[in-house]
């Protein structure tokens, strides 16, 4: 089981680009991850994290495996953890 990231190219504060930080696994998986990559809890939106660019090659070494945006959503939603917006 892995904790996935995708490449920074989604716009977002501070002029960054941001990266989307999952598992394929369990969401205890991905919030112990986030913990040892020092990402706030409130950075946790439904099924994900949002983390800056500045992040990104952190959370590579740390162990996080690096895959395109479509991979990372096929991965989330093959475990069974993608949550959808309320509309």
């Amino acid at each position: 089981m892995s904790v996935l990231i995708d490449p920074p190219s989604w716009p977002g504060p501070r002029g960054l680009l941001w990266s989307h930080l999952v598992s394929d696994s369990s969401y205890e998986e991905l919030h112990a991850f986030a913990v040892r990559l020092g990402v706030p809890s409130r950075a946790f939106d439904r099924d994900h994290y949002d983390v800056p660019e500045i992040v990104h090659a952190r959370a590579v070494a740390l162990g996080a495996e690096p895959v395109g945006s479509r991979e990372l959503l096929t991965r989330l939603v093959a475990a069974g953890l993608r949550r959808r917006r309320m509309r």
